[in-house]
């Protein structure tokens, strides 16, 4: 029969070379509670196991902070979208709705710049290629025409699209900041969001642009006033409630000028790159030729 002392744990020499060939593997301690630890106890390490636990509970969390602004994940959470949300924020911005405010229902915390960029991309080539398509329509039965390409108009476009989606949301947004470090019951939007309702507003334009290319005035002028008053809706609806509790005459003015800057824009467009000319025959008049007489005279001497 065995003795007590043939029962105990002991230590083998092969997990002590082990440990001194490799001080870092895990351990695992299996001595008796309550006894000192000796030299040879084997123990078990979970401190990277913690770490690793940790990393994830926040990625998974949401938790898991990101880099600063000269890093590249820290502009790729300005994309974070996917087809649904965006499609969901275009159907949004034109269809408004009274008491739908888009930043809330649509946005929801998550402004992006991936619709408005490409909004804005896709509105530059569609003024620019529906104006030169615009001009050869509407002046298509003049003799003297002769139809060029103009591709300065896509740089004239580029350049108005993008300053108007970026400086106009910058100043909005700092009237708006201004007025709140004033006015403490007024509520603002972060620049973000903003610029996503600017770039979202914009969208309603680019089937209207599109539809300008049919050389009737009266035709043009009735889908700009539709597009106006689509676009327009979404920003009063989105910005009334962060003025409405200002002075009367700072509320109504603010929405004024955010109407008609969008406006401006919109007439903009119309006056430079559809500008529809009417045929009205040949620029200039018929000559009448008289042939010359091709008499001779004979002198009688």
């Amino acid at each position: 029969m065995a003795s007590p002392d043939d029962l105990k744990f002991q230590e083998f020499e092969e997990a002590t070379d082990l440990l001194s060939s490799n001080p870092g593997a895990s351990t695992l301690s299996i001595s008796s509670p309550g006894t000192g630890a000796s030299p040879g106890d084997v123990r078990l390490d979970l401190s990277d196991d913690e770490e690793n636990q940790q990393e994830n509970s926040e990625l998974l969390g949401g938790e898991k902070q990101t880099g600063g602004f000269w890093t590249f994940e820290y502009y790729q959470s300005f994309f974070n979208v996917d087809t649904v949300q965006v499609l969901d924020r275009i159907k949004g911005s034109v269809i408004p709705l009274p008491g739908r405010n888009f930043v809330r229902h649509h946005i929801r915390s998550n402004p992006d710049l991936y619709g408005p960029f490409w909004i804005c991309v896709t509105l530059v080539f569609s003024v620019a290629i529906m104006g030169n398509l615009s001009t050869f329509l509407s002046k298509r039965g003049d003799p003297d025409f002769h139809y060029r390409p103009q591709f300065h108009r896509v740089s004239i476009a580029a350049v108005t699209v993008f300053l108007y989606a970026w400086l106009v949301p910058l100043g909005v947004w700092g009237f708006l900041t201004w007025r709140q470090s004033v006015e403490r019951q007024i509520s603002g939007y972060t620049f973000l969001e903003t610029v996503c309702v600017y770039g979202y507003s914009l969208f309603i334009y680019i089937p209207t642009s599109i539809l300008w290319a049919i050389p009737f005035n009266w035709m043009q002028w009735l889908l700009i006033v539709v597009a106006m008053v689509i676009s327009g809706s979404v920003l009063v609806i989105t910005f009334w409630p962060t003025v409405r509790d200002d002075t009367k005459l700072t509320a109504f003015a603010t929405m004024a000028v955010i109407v008609s800057l969008h406006a401006l824009l919109a007439i903009g467009f119309k006056m430079y790159f559809f500008q529809t000319a009417t045929y009205t025959g040949s620029s200039h008049p018929a000559q009448h030729i008289t042939p010359a007489s091709n008499h001779t005279s004979s002198t009688v001497g």
